[in-house]
């Protein structure tokens, strides 16, 4: 028998309308769901009725937590489901960035950096790092033997001069250039150097790598992810058919909600173009410059790519005024300029060639230095953070194939495999090819 107050259920009443029943049951005030027959039943009554009420605000809440999660659930599985090489970790970062959480991924790295300085002075534990040994692909090979049989030689540029340490008690060849990787058309195409960042940060080891844009072609290669919108003529990778060509890649700038710039490739303005912007600029030649836009470039038929990053912090030479403040986050707002954090940067010299520089324990303003040594004129800031700073030249494994290739990180410690191109990236990237 049914207890006095409670309702009775039909045997064929339908479970929606006997959930309804109950929650209006639940609901009621003691006064209509009890017997008023003493001040000790209605406080019973009413610890009931309130306990009641609070599994059903429970429930509710977790219904409504459910219902929320469901868009989340499924925003986090597709971003994670698209191509890259990242980890999970960082990939989970980025996913935060784009949904709202920003300022508080932003906060957190600023504490970590502030925390967790690079150490000062000491020595290095196993000296310079050793470039990679330069090899000739079979074509390079070919048109050695040419040469050396007195056909004419490529057109190429001087090599670049060595640069002056940092340090006062430099190691041995540190600031040195050395021939890296394949070579093009029977010359060097690449050559890198090792040095410390500056005299401070003796323990820590920079690298830079210098390109010949007379013997190699550059082309802007959108990632998966990164620039948003951008077309994926080679699918965010070197596709296999360009692997016996491929000599050097090296990584983009910022996320485009951070760049203050925009990104033109294959014909389409994929972002508004700023003026002023920080610009790596390439034709359709393949020829690869950095300067202004607005006064160093400007739009025409025979521009193929631009990607944009901030603002130049290297120009005429010099580093640009007012980097060591980073006015109105002109150089990155992310973590500022001033953080010592991995750091990457390209310019061009005097003569053309490219410059990339890459490192750890790097500010805006020390960056900008290296490049100035390294022979920049003008010069850009890329990435930062040891996820995506990436350079490589690369080799090749068989003699016989030059297709069967393998790459070599600039430096030792940065991040991702050899692979690293050669299969799906989640950011945008430059690489250089033989244009011979």
């Amino acid at each position: 028998m049914a207890e006095s107050g409670a309702e009775t259920e039909a045997p064929n009443e339908p479970a929606l309308s006997r959930w309804a029943r109950r929650l209006q049951s639940w609901s009621r005030p003691p006064s209509e769901s009890v017997p008023t027959n003493g001040r000790a039943a209605r406080r019973r009554a009413r610890r009931s009725t309130a306990k009641r009420r609070w599994h059903v605000a429970r429930r509710v809440l977790a219904f409504v937590l459910v219902l929320a999660a469901i868009p989340v659930g499924i925003s986090y599985y597709q971003f994670m489901t698209i191509p890259a090489q990242d980890s999970l970790s960082v990939r989970t970062v980025e996913w935060m960035r784009e949904n709202g959480m920003a300022g508080v991924v932003n906060g957190v790295e600023h504490w970590w950096y502030a925390n967790h300085a690079p150490p000062e002075g000491g020595r290095l534990e196993h000296g310079l790092p050793k470039a990679a040994a330069p090899t000739g692909s079979a074509a390079s090979q070919r048109i050695n033997a040419n040469a050396l049989a007195g056909s004419t030689v490529a057109p190429h540029l001087p090599p670049p001069a060595n640069m002056q340490p940092l340090v006062g008690s430099p190691e041995p060849d540190e600031g040195v250039w050395k021939p890296t990787g394949r070579s093009v058309a029977g010359l060097p195409a690449v050559y890198s150097t090792y040095f410390r960042p500056d005299a401070v940060h003796t323990s820590l080891v920079a690298a830079a790598m210098w390109m010949d844009t007379s013997l190699l072609k550059s082309v802007f290669v959108p990632g998966t992810r990164q620039p948003p919108g951008a077309p994926q003529t080679w699918g965010a990778q070197v596709p296999q058919t360009e692997w016996p060509n491929l000599v050097a890649a090296f990584n983009s700038g910022f996320e485009m909600r951070d760049t203050r710039g925009g990104v033109y490739t294959d014909g389409r303005m994929v972002i508004p173009l700023a003026d002023g912007g920080a610009s790596f600029v390439i034709d359709k030649n393949g020829k690869a410059n950095v300067g202004a836009w607005g006064r160093d470039f400007e739009m025409s038929p025979d521009i193929a790519s631009v990607r944009q990053n901030l603002a130049l912090i290297l120009d005429n030479g010099q580093p640009v005024a007012g980097l060591p403040d980073n006015a109105d986050g002109a150089w990155g707002a992310t973590l500022g300029n001033r953080v010592f954090v991995w750091r990457s940067g390209v310019g061009v010299d005097q003569n053309g060639g490219l410059v990339y520089v890459a490192g750890p324990g790097l500010s805006a303003v020390t960056l900008a230095i290296l490049l100035q040594r390294a022979g920049a004129v003008r010069a850009m800031e890329l990435d930062i953070n040891s996820d995506w700073v990436t350079g490589y030249t690369y080799q090749q494994t068989d003699p016989a194939n030059p297709g069967a290739i393998t790459g070599d990180k600039l430096l030792p410690s940065m991040s991702h495999g050899n692979d690293r191109y050669l299969q799906p990236s989640e950011s945008d990237f430059f690489a250089l090819l033989s244009g011979y």
